[in-house]
C-alpha cells in the first residue's frame, strides 16, 4: 500500500528499495493523487533525498517528483541536476522534467547540449554522457518542436528500390519508363533523375533509396555507425533537402536477432551515429525526417536502405477515412491493374460491400468509370466512403444497406468487391452463407457476360459456388498465400433462369 511505503521512506527504513517499491505502486490506481495529498503540507521529504549521499537514491527520487509533476519540485529538480556529480544519475532528472513546464530552462539545456557534444568522453563515460545528450535533446525538440525539411530532390540522380507484391513485379515494372528499371528482391530497381514520373505509380508499397557509395554494414553497432558516419549519408540528405543539418532518423533493424539484442544495438548505433556526425543527424523515435532500414543478409551483415518521410506520396490521399476491415489501397490499386484487360470504360459498376470505397476509386482510376454504386450495412462505412469519394472529387452513389435487400432499375456491367471475412464475431459458417447468397443474389444486378471482380480469403468458397451459379471463372491470381488472399476474375455465362 502507497502510504506504507511513503511511511518506510520517511523513517528511512530501506530507503532504497522503498523508492523502487513507491515507483512502481505509483503506476497503479490513484496512487498519484493520494501521494501528491500526503505531500501538499510537506515537501521536504523528497528534497532531502535529492541530497541523499546514496546516487540510486537520488535517481529513484527524481524519478518519482517526475511521475507526481508537482511544480513547486521544478527549481529543486534543475539545481539537483546541475549539482549531480554521478553521471549514471544526470539523465533520470532529465527525464523527471518532462512532466513540467520547463520553457524557461531551455536555454541552460541548450548549453549544456553543446558542451556535451564537443566533448570526447571515455569510453566508460560515453554511455552515461550519451544518454544525458537523449534526453536533453528530447526536452528540447518536445519543447520546440522540429521544423521538417522540404524535400527538394526530384532531379537528383537516385537509384531507389519500389517494394511490390512479390508475385506481381512486372505489374509495376511495366509501369516504368525509365530504361534502368528491372526485377529486383521483393521490388524493382530503378536509377532516375526524374523521381516523379515514379512517385505516381500505384502498385508499390514502400519507396527507398540506396546510397551510391554502402550497400552493407557490420552486425557491430560501433563499426555499423561509423560506415554510416564516413558514408555519403549526410550528402545524399543535404543533396535533396532544403535546409541545413541536423536531419532526424529513426532506426529500422529486421533481424531474426532476439528482441533485447535488436534493442540494445539500435540503442548503440543511434548515439554512435549521433555523435560521430557530430549531431548533424540525430536519433528520435517519435520526430523524423528518414528511417535507416538494416536488414540482415545472408552473409550475416545488413543491407542498407534509406526512406525519407519527407518525400510526399499522395497517391491515396483521398483516403480520409478508414474501418478495421479496409483494404489496403495498394492492394487495391494492385486489382485494378490484374483486372484491367476486363475493365470498360464508362462501365456501369456496383460495389456491395464497399466499405470506405477505396475499391470503387482505385477502379475508377485504372479505367474511368461510368455510374458507381457502393452498398454496405454499416453506416459509418457508408459516412466515410462518401467523404473520401469527395476528397478525390468523385461522384460515387453510396447507399447504406445490405446487398441482399437491394433493387435497382437496370442493370450493371461489373461488380468489383472485397468480399467479407471472418472477422470478429462472424463464424465461418455464416461467411459461407453469406458467399452462397452472394452468387445467388448478384445474378439479378448483372448483364448478361458481365464481370465480376472478386477479391477474397475464402478461395474454396469461390471455387464451390461459381460454376454451379453460372460463373466462368476466367482468371484467378494468388495475392498473398500468407494471408490467404486471392483474386478472382468471372464472367456471367448465363441468364438466370
Amino acid at each position: 500500500m502507497i502510504r506504507d511505503t511513503f511511511e518506510k521512506i520517511k523513517q528511512n527504513t530501506d530507503i532504497r528499495q522503498n523508492l523502487i517499491q513507491l515507483r512502481s505502486e505509483l503506476k497503479e490506481g490513484y496512487n498519484k493523487t493520494a501521494l501528491r495529498y500526503q505531500l501538499s503540507a510537506d515537501c521536504s521529504i523528497f528534497e532531502d533525498l535529492l541530497k541523499h549521499e546514496d546516487a540510486k537514491v537520488r535517481k529513484n527520487t527524481a524519478l518519482i517528483i517526475g511521475e507526481l509533476e508537482i511544480p513547486s519540485f521544478l527549481d529543486k529538480l534543475m539545481e539537483a541536476y546541475k549539482t549531480e556529480t554521478k553521471l549514471f544519475v544526470k539523465s533520470a532528472y532529465l527525464t523527471a522534467l518532462k512532466g513540467f513546464d520547463y520553457k524557461e530552462l531551455l536555454p541552460e539545456l541548450k548549453e549544456r547540449l553543446t558542451v556535451l557534444s564537443n566533448l570526447k568522453p571515455e569510453d566508460s563515460d560515453k554511455k552515461h554522457i550519451n544518454e544525458e545528450m537523449r534526453a536533453l535533446s528530447e526536452l528540447i525538440m518536445s519543447a520546440e518542436g522540429i521544423k521538417q525539411h522540404e524535400f527538394t530532390g526530384f532531379q537528383v540522380m537516385s537509384r531507389v528500390i519500389l517494394l511490390t507484391n512479390r508475385n506481381f513485379i512486372t505489374i509495376t515494372l511495366d509501369q516504368i519508363r525509365e530504361r534502368t528499371a528491372k526485377e529486383f528482391n521483393a521490388g524493382v530497381l530503378v536509377q532516375t533523375d526524374d523521381l516523379r514520373s515514379i512517385t505516381g505509380v500505384r502498385t508499390y508499397s514502400e519507396l527507398l533509396f540506396m546510397l551510391e557509395d554502402l550497400r552493407t554494414c557490420s552486425r557491430d553497432s560501433r563499426e555499423a555507425a561509423k560506415a554510416l558516419a564516413e558514408s555519403s549519408l549526410l550528402e545524399f540528405m543535404k543533396a535533396r533537402h532544403k535546409g541545413d543539418a541536423p536531419f532526424y532518423f529513426r532506426i529500422e533493424l529486421k533481424s531474426k536477432m532476439e528482441l533485447d539484442k535488436k534493442s540494445a544495438f539500435t540503442k548503440k548505433f543511434g548515439m554512435e551515429l549521433e555523435q560521430l556526425t557530430k549531431r548533424q543527424l540525430i536519433n528520435s523515435t517519435s520526430n523524423y525526417e528518414f528511417e535507416i532500414r538494416l536488414i540482415e543478409n545472408k552473409e550475416g551483415s545488413f543491407n542498407i536502405l534509406i526512406k525519407l518521410f519527407t518525400l510526399p506520396d499522395e497517391r491515396f490521399s483521398y483516403r480520409k477515412k478508414v474501418v478495421a476491415a479496409s483494404i489496403q489501397p495498394v492492394n487495391a490499386a494492385l486489382i485494378a491493374a490484374l483486372s484491367q484487360k476486363y475493365l470498360k470504360e464508362g462501365a456501369q459498376i456496383l460495389d456491395p460491400f464497399c466499405g470506405v470505397g477505396t475499391m470503387l476509386i482505385e477502379r475508377n482510376k485504372k479505367v474511368p468509370a461510368g455510374t458507381m454504386y457502393g452498398l454496405d450495412i454499416y453506416g459509418e462505412a457508408i459516412e466515410k466512403a462518401k467523404e473520401n469519394a469527395k476528397a478525390d472529387h468523385l461522384v460515387i452513389n453510396y447507399i447504406n444497406r445490405d446487398f441482399f435487400d437491394f433493387k435497382h432499375e437496370y442493370l450493371f456491367d461489373e461488380i468489383f468487391t472485397n468480399m467479407p471475412r471472418v472477422m470478429g464475431h462472424k463464424e465461418e459458417s455464416e461467411i459461407f452463407e453469406l458467399y452462397r447468397k452472394f452468387f445467388m443474389k448478384a445474378r439479378d444486378h448483372l448483364i448478361e457476360n458481365g464481370i465480376m471482380i472478386l477479391y477474397t480469403h475464402n478461395r474454396d468458397y469461390i471455387k464451390k459456388l461459381a460454376n454451379p451459379n453460372g460463373y466462368r471463372v476466367e482468371q484467378e491470381f494468388e495475392i498473398s498465400k500468407k494471408e490467404g488472399a486471392y483474386l478472382f476474375i468471372l464472367k456471367c455465362a448465363t441468364k438466370k433462369g
